[in-house]
């Protein structure tokens, strides 16, 4: 039987309980400015905490409605929220980050994707159902600061959850802003205030102390392989989305005008901060130079001449090679080419060169839109180069071909995550492609594209002797 309460009800229980974890009582303290943000890490877990209290025992029909108002919500801020990711990060596109906020609102799985299995025989009753784990801790990236925070509180309050956030210092505002909605949502419609909290200050050893908190049982973290290390050797379950090197596999069967304008796409995509994007391309010596054409009639790339490479290098690089310059990521093509003396508006997408696959522009993620393409041999030697670059990670890969044994024979082996075939890669989030979205891709723990049944722990409930079978 689903248990409704009122408004009134849910407060008092949030003082109440509210009053009992912070040893004292009366009004919760909170940040002038965002709902949801106290002074100390401590006090943002306790806050959630009481607010989780309250929240399982809302009905499911009313957990419906809140996830509808936080999607109604990014929805109408959407633009705003783009525009402020922007302006304090200094990186990506608006216009992209706009797409992207929309899509999270859209297509991140609620309340409907949870399972529930029943058992009926002559020894009566069991049910398997989807618990809450309680409050959890996610931490967010600053590449898609207001979308990461969208997708991960609808997944986690569908799922019974409060959630305490820990985002990027260098997109501190975004993500507090979005929070600061959500939760306004999410009391709009009865819901319990301080369901999303986060800590005033951001900061490594803010994200150290919530995760050894004792009330947070789960940790979600969205970032760079060093935050995903850190929540793995806490003590506690982790769901780890670490960093990708997707490589963008084209064989001579491709349409190459086809594979070149969908490479540019997904490559270009908020100036390639999606970990997913394609990061660069190996393709086969037969459509090889088709595929540069491809690039050049697009009209919206710069095929670089490779005279001009150790310039590019200078620029985007740093000193010693060995990964991106940071003043470059998430900056549009047009600001790049200045460097080099090449004008273009922002309409220009990309910048694409030929390199070897030891080249740094194929090694690291460069996160900005700058990409490097690799000839090969054939379609066998592409495999190789394409399995070695990705190194390991599992995130993401593309593949361009009309030949359906080479996409299985790559998937296979190359065995990421997300796994798109004749598309840009944003295909794979659901964006131009069927399917749920997420922000949160736990190719690094195993549980892929995340939803709120991520975010739940399975409870099974037996009753015996009161049925029997009919």
């Amino acid at each position: 039987m689903t248990v409704q309460i009122q408004d009134s009800q849910i407060e008092a229980i949030v003082q109440q309980v509210l009053a009992q974890v912070n040893g004292r009582p009366g009004e919760m303290p909170r940040s002038a400015h965002y709902r949801g943000v106290f002074a100390t890490p401590d006090e943002a877990v306790k806050a959630a905490y009481a607010a989780q209290a309250c929240f399982r025992r809302v009905s499911l029909t009313q957990r419906k409605a809140i996830i509808q108002a936080m999607r109604e919500t990014a929805i109408e801020n959407a633009q705003m929220l783009a525009q402020t990711a922007v302006t304090e990060t200094g990186m990506g596109r608006v216009s992209d980050k706009v797409l992207k906020n929309l899509l999270v609102a859209e297509k991140t799985p609620g309340v409907e994707i949870l399972p529930n299995d029943a058992y009926v025989g002559d020894d009566g009753l069991t049910l398997e159902e989807c618990a809450p784990f309680g409050v959890i801790l996610a931490i967010t990236p600053v590449t898609n600061p207001t979308a990461t925070v969208i997708n991960n509180a609808i997944s986690m309050v569908a799922a019974g959850n409060a959630v305490v956030f820990a985002p990027h210092p260098a997109s501190q505002k975004a993500s507090l802003t979005t929070m600061d909605l959500l939760n306004e949502a999410i009391e709009s419609v009865g819901g319990p205030r301080n369901l999303l909290t986060a800590a005033q200050e951001a900061t490594i050893e803010v994200a150290q102390e919530l995760m050894h908190h004792p009330l947070i049982p789960l940790i979600c973290t969205t970032g760079g392989p060093g935050v995903v290390d850190a929540a793995l050797s806490c003590g506690k379950r982790a769901i780890g989305a670490a960093a990708g090197n997707p490589p963008a596999l084209v064989d001579d069967t491709a349409d190459p005008e086809k594979a070149a304008r969908d490479i540019i796409l997904g490559h270009s995509f908020d100036n390639n901060m999606p970990c997913t994007s394609e990061k660069e391309v190996v393709v086969t010596a037969g459509i090889a130079d088709a595929l540069m054409a491809g690039f050049r009639k697009a009209g919206n790339a710069y095929v670089l001449d490779r005279s001009l490479l150790p310039r590019l290098e200078e620029v985007v690089l740093n000193e010693k090679h060995s990964g991106p310059n940071r003043k470059y990521i998430g900056q549009n093509a047009c600001v790049i080419l200045a460097e080099l003396g090449i004008q273009a508006d922002e309409e220009m997408r990309t910048i694409i060169v030929e390199v070897d696959k030891d080249h740094p522009f194929v090694r690291h993620e460069l996160m900005m839109p700058v990409l490097g393409v690799v000839r090969v041999r054939d379609f066998e030697e592409g495999i190789n180069v394409a399995v070695e670059v990705e190194a390991g990670l599992r995130h993401s890969a593309v593949i361009h071909s009309s030949n359906i044994y080479h996409m299985s024979e790559y998937g296979r082996a190359i065995n990421t995550t997300i796994f798109v075939k004749n598309a840009p890669s944003y295909a794979g989030l659901g964006f131009g492609g069927e399917g749920h979205t997420s922000f949160t891709i736990a190719g690094r723990t195993g549980e892929g594209m995340t939803t709120a049944r991520t975010f739940t722990r399975i409870r099974r409930c037996a009753l015996v002797g009161a049925f029997s079978a009919v």
